[in-house]
């Protein structure tokens, strides 16, 4: 594919969303990526949140972290090149050992998945002993090896439901946990913050942990009120990783395809989209006849390290290359496989 053809491509999805300039010189990146996708046999995976001129022209396969999972396990390529933070790029390795797994900016980390360690889950696990142990996609491997099953916020509350438990340790998202036991009908501690009275027995349903995204715990519900205030036929789409405030305050509540599919489904005019920003302009593009409100801009930092530029590199000189130790890759794994089959 040349530049001018991928620059064709770009302006009838961008020409709203991108200046001009920047889409001439995304599309010449992108060409040059197409070209080494090719000769090394690649397949490009992409996160929702990432900006648009990367998410509309490079990547095999777009989603959440679910679906990039699924799609990480099947593929047959040599390469797989994720774009998106580092715990996304560590399940595919997880999920395909024999394959390069590279992820393009050494530095994209998660305020969630460092919020957390596997010495954290073992501590629980011997205070709770029994508890089956949910952990949430965003983490690293070694935490995720420490844990009975996996989950993303698009079937958290499926795979909680799943285990049939009477107590459930759900890290580390504070906010999601607290969703999620308002959703599965479930009383929800966090003992780190609230140790148990001696001699007192307190009843644990769902054991939280208080990690929380840096994007999403920023929004308020008096951003809500404020937006609808301006705009009194918006509808508000929040992610879980809202506080529960806020997700009480909103139309509709959750994961990034979730959203995706609800602005595409449904007939309103003009949305407010409570999750990373960049995803924002990437519904915008694809549905040019609705508005996004442009609340702020809250961009993750770690997602906002990915580049069209760090993705071209990173097939051409092979770099950033994800390992997990085989020790801990196997038993995360199961975990992994556990979630995928919840669907």
């Amino acid at each position: 594919m040349t530049a001018d053809e991928m620059y064709e491509i770009l302006k009838q999805r961008l020409a709203r969303v991108v200046p001009d300039v920047e889409l001439r010189l995304k599309a010449a990146v992108a060409a040059e990526i197409m070209d080494l996708k090719g000769q090394r046999n690649a397949v490009i995976l992409a996160h929702n949140y990432m900006e648009p001129a990367l998410f509309y022209s490079v990547p095999d396969f777009r989603g959440d972290s679910l679906d990039l999972s699924r799609k990480a396990a099947a593929t047959d390529r040599d390469v797989i090149v994720f774009c998106g933070v580092r715990f996304m790029a560590e399940t595919a390795k997880i999920l395909s050992p024999d394959k390069t797994v590279l992820i393009p900016a050494e530095r994209a980390g998660c305020s969630l998945a460092e919020s957390i360690t596997a010495d954290d889950v073992r501590a629980l696990r011997k205070k709770f002993p029994g508890a089956p142990v949910v952990t949430y996609v965003n983490t690293y491997a070694d935490v995720k090896a420490e844990s009975d099953i996996c989950c993303t916020s698009s079937n958290a509350a499926a795979v909680v439901e799943s285990l049939k438990a009477e107590t459930v340790i759900f890290l580390p998202d504070e906010y999601l946990a607290t969703n999620v036991a308002k959703e599965t009908g479930k009383h929800i501690v966090f003992p780190t913050r609230a140790p148990r009275p001696a001699g007192k027995k307190l009843d644990y349903q769902v054991i939280g942990w208080t990690g929380r995204c840096e994007v999403h715990e920023r929004f308020t519900v008096e951003d809500i009120e404020n937006a609808r205030r301006q705009f009194p036929d918006v509808i508000v789409l929040a992610h879980p990783e809202c506080s529960p405030e806020v997700v009480a305050a909103a139309d509709f509540a959750g994961s990034t395809n979730a959203i995706l599919k609800y602005v595409e489904s449904h007939p309103a005019k003009r949305y407010l989209v409570l999750t990373e920003c960049a995803m924002g302009d990437n519904i915008a593009a694809a549905n040019p006849g609705k508005e996004m409100v442009r609340l702020c801009s809250i961009r993750c930092p770690h997602m906002n390290e990915i580049t069209l530029e760090d993705t071209r590199d990173a097939l051409r000189l092979n770099r950033y290359v994800v390992e997990v130790p085989e020790e801990i890759r196997v038993r995360a794994r199961r975990a992994v496989e556990r979630m995928l089959a919840i669907g």
